[in-house]
C-alpha cells in the first residue's frame, strides 16, 4: 500500500517540478534548468508548496480518473459514465493550469446526459497529445494483476479515447497503465517496453470491435508501434535476451534534449502520447533508484517536462517508494491528503476480486 500512496504522490511531485519549467519558459533547456536548481540549493532544499509549485492539469486529470476508479461501479459501462461525469465537471478548473489542448477539446465532446453514447467521441486529428497518458497510471494500479489484463486494456483505451480519440493519444494511456501494472507486479524494468508492444494486438482487437470506421485510425496506429520499436532497438533492449539498456557515452542534459526532440513528432520532447511515456521510461532505465538522477532526466529538460515528470514520478513511486525522496518535495504538496487516500483505495480495491 505504501508504494501505491508513493506513486500517487510522486506523480504529482514530478508534475509540479516539470510544470514550473513549462510555465516559466516554454523552451528552457535542460542545462539551464539544472544550473538554476543548483543555485537555489538543489533538490534537497526545495519545498513544493502550492503557491510556488502548483501542479498542472496532469495531476487534476489523474486524480479525477482515480476517483472514478475507486467508486462502487457495477460494470465497466457504469465506470465510463462516472469518468465522463467527473471529466465534464472538472473542465472549468483546467484553463488556469495551461492544459493540453487535446484534453479540453476531448472533454467538450463528452455527453454526460446521453446514457448510451456518453463516452463516445469522434476521431480527432488533434487527439495525439500526452494528456491521455498522464491520467492513466492509476488504471494500471487498479488492474495490476496479470489476470486483469483484458480489463486494463479496455479501460485504458476507453478512458484515453474519451479525451484523445487518436491512436497516438489513447495508446499512450494503454502504455502508462501497462507500465504501472508491470511496476506493481515487480516485472524487470528492461522488459516493460517489449511486453507493452506484445499487448498492442489485444488493443487493436478491442478497437476493431468498438470503432465503426477503423480506416482513419489505421495509418496512425502503426506510427506509435514503429516509434517504440525504434526506441527499443536504439537502447538495444528489443529482444528477450537483452537485459540491460545501452546509453550513449555522452548523455548529458544537452544531448538528452537533442534526443528527446528526435523522438518527438514536433520537435518538443514529451508532447505526444508516444514520446511522453518513452522519455519517462528512458529516465527510469538510466536513473535506477536515484530520485535526483530521475529528476534531471525526466523533470528538468527542455520539452513537455510536466508530462514526462508525472509519468516518471508515479512509476518511480511504485518501484522504490518514498524513502529515496526528500520530504520537502511532498510534505506540503498540493492535494497531498487526497493523493495518499486514493493510493490506499486503489491498493485495497486492486487486492479484492470482483
Amino acid at each position: 500500500m505504501e508504494k501505491f500512496k508513493a506513486a500517487m504522490l510522486l506523480g504529482s511531485v514530478g508534475d509540479a517540478l516539470g510544470y514550473r519549467n513549462v510555465c516559466e519558459e516554454n523552451s528552457a533547456l535542460g542545462m539551464k534548468i539544472r544550473e538554476e536548481l543548483q543555485s537555489s540549493g538543489g533538490l534537497d532544499h526545495l519545498v513544493l508548496s502550492p503557491g510556488k509549485w502548483p501542479v498542472s492539469d496532469n495531476t487534476v486529470m489523474h486524480i479525477t480518473t482515480a476517483e472514478a476508479l475507486t467508486t462502487d461501479y457495477w460494470c465497466l459501462d457504469d465506470l465510463y459514465r462516472e469518468m465522463v461525469r467527473r471529466y465534464v465537471d472538472i473542465i472549468e478548473k483546467l484553463p488556469e493550469r495551461r492544459p493540453d489542448p487535446s484534453t479540453i477539446e476531448g472533454c467538450s465532446q463528452l455527453k454526460p446526459d446521453n446514457y448510451l453514447l456518453a463516452w463516445h467521441t469522434p476521431f480527432s486529428e488533434k487527439g495525439s497529445g500526452f494528456g491521455a497518458a498522464t491520467k492513466a497510471m492509476c488504471i494500471g494500479m487498479r488492474y495490476w494483476d496479470p489476470r486483469r489484463l483484458e480489463t486494463l486494456v479496455e479501460v485504458s483505451l476507453e478512458c484515453g479515447r474519451m479525451t484523445h480519440n487518436h491512436p497516438t493519444g489513447f495508446l499512450g494511456s494503454l502504455c502508462t497503465a501497462l507500465f504501472s501494472s508491470y511496476a506493481a507486479q515487480g516485472k524487470p524494468l528492461v522488459q516493460w517496453g517489449r511486453d507493452m508492444l506484445r499487448v498492442l494486438p489485444l488493443a487493436e482487437e478491442h478497437c476493431r470491435k468498438t470503432i465503426r470506421h477503423m480506416a482513419e485510425y489505421q495509418e496512425h496506429w502503426f506510427y506509435f508501434e514503429a516509434k517504440w520499436q525504434f526506441y527499443l532497438e536504439e537502447r538495444k533492449i528489443s529482444e528477450d535476451t537483452d537485459d540491460k539498456a545501452t546509453f550513449p557515452d555522452n548523455y548529458d542534459a544537452e544531448e538528452r534534449d537533442k534526443t528527446y526532440r528526435k523522438w518527438s513528432s514536433e520537435g518538443r520532447g514529451g508532447r505526444r502520447g508516444h514520446d511522453a511515456p518513452m522519455i519517462a521510461y528512458d529516465a527510469l532505465l538510466g536513473a535506477g533508484d536515484s530520485w535526483t538522477e530521475l529528476c534531471h532526466r525526466a523533470m528538468f529538460h527542455g520539452g513537455e517536462s510536466a508530462a514526462t515528470g508525472t509519468i516518471a514520478g508515479c512509476l518511480f513511486g511504485l518501484l522504490y517508494g518514498l524513502d529515496p525522496v526528500p520530504r520537502g518535495l511532498y510534505q506540503e504538496l498540493e492535494h497531498r491528503e487526497q493523493l495518499e487516500a486514493l493510493g490506499a483505495a486503489l491498493h485495497r480495491l486492486s487486492s479484492e476480486e470482483k
